[in-house]
């Protein structure tokens, strides 16, 4: 295969042009850079283990114990006050929200998950605040953490599309006809990761908080992610379309829909049938009809 126009090409790239394809890679997980020099990497990893071998030769060797003689337990290193509990912080400082633009505060201020350190904004809510449904997500991707808001990349174009074939809108100012779409987690995890357990665990008490001073009549899980943190179980193939309740949140009763991510939807585009059932589905309950 002749690459020589491909590279005459790369050559002349403006910055611009350069920077995106960089981001791109980074997108895609590239996580380090090759020189021109090939690097016999099995050569490499033999001179790290030649060297971890000369600083375990300079350490004094633990004396096996004799027969019969039963060894001696090690000591317990002191526990380590690493600081706050950060899941007892994020729960005071929701509770202390008394309206959303207090718990959006909250939240940007919130210091505690590392996530912050990476994010570019804080991703808190869009839509009609006083809309009858609301929908949890998972986190913010590339596209959301850049803008600030929810689902606003290729799944939330397709979200918008969604909503709008039962008539629902998050642009509606009509609360009747209106959405309200937030995420489990405000800031975009490194290279688009699935949240981790402590992550989710941080902030569940910021959302628990969210849908109670959002107070929706519906509430609508997209992926596994809301639904392992607002259900405490996964596998939403199996669970979405089926009507549940979430006991741990702070309204009793509110009915909960899972259903399919948007960004799943992309890349299984067969699922689009289970998907467009839930929507009907969504719309029967909204109706009344259910």
């Amino acid at each position: 295969m002749d690459l020589g126009p491909d590279i005459d090409a790369a050559s002349d790239l403006d910055f611009d042009t350069a920077l995106a394809m960089l981001a791109w890679q980074v997108e895609l997980g590239a996580d380090e850079t090759l020189s021109e020099t090939p690097v016999n990497r099995y050569e490499a990893a033999r001179a790290e283990e030649a060297r971890a071998g000369e600083a375990r030769a300079g350490e004094p060797r633990a004396t096996a114990p004799r027969t019969g003689q039963a060894p001696e337990p090690m000591p317990m290193a002191p526990p380590q006050n690493d600081g706050p509990d950060p899941v007892a912080a994020a729960r005071e400082a929701a509770r202390a929200a008394t309206d959303l633009p207090a718990l959006a505060e909250a939240i940007a201020a919130f210091d505690l998950c590392d996530l912050k350190k990476g994010a570019k904004n804080t991703v808190f809510a869009d839509g009609n605040p006083a809309a009858r449904v609301m929908i949890l997500g998972e986190a913010p991707g590339r596209d959301e953490d850049m803008q600030g808001k929810p689902f606003v990349g290729r799944a939330g174009k397709l979200l918008d599309r969604m909503l709008g074939a039962i008539g629902l809108s998050r642009s509606g100012p009509d609360a009747e006809n209106a959405v309200y779409i937030s995420n489990i987690l405000p800031w975009r995890p490194p290279h688009n990761r699935d949240p981790e357990a402590a992550e989710i665990a941080m902030m569940m008490p910021f959302v628990a908080r969210h849908v109670e001073l959002a107070a929706p009549e519906v509430l609508v899980l997209m992926g596994n992610t809301p639904c392992a943190a607002v259900l405490g179980r996964r596998g939403i193939t199996r669970m979405r379309g089926k009507w549940t309740e979430a006991p741990e949140l702070p309204l009793p009763g509110l009915p909960v829909l899972p259903m399919f991510h948007p960004a799943y939807l992309l890349r299984n585009p067969a699922a689009k049938r289970e998907a467009w059932a839930d929507l009907l589905s969504l719309q029967a309950r909204l109706k009344g009809q259910t």
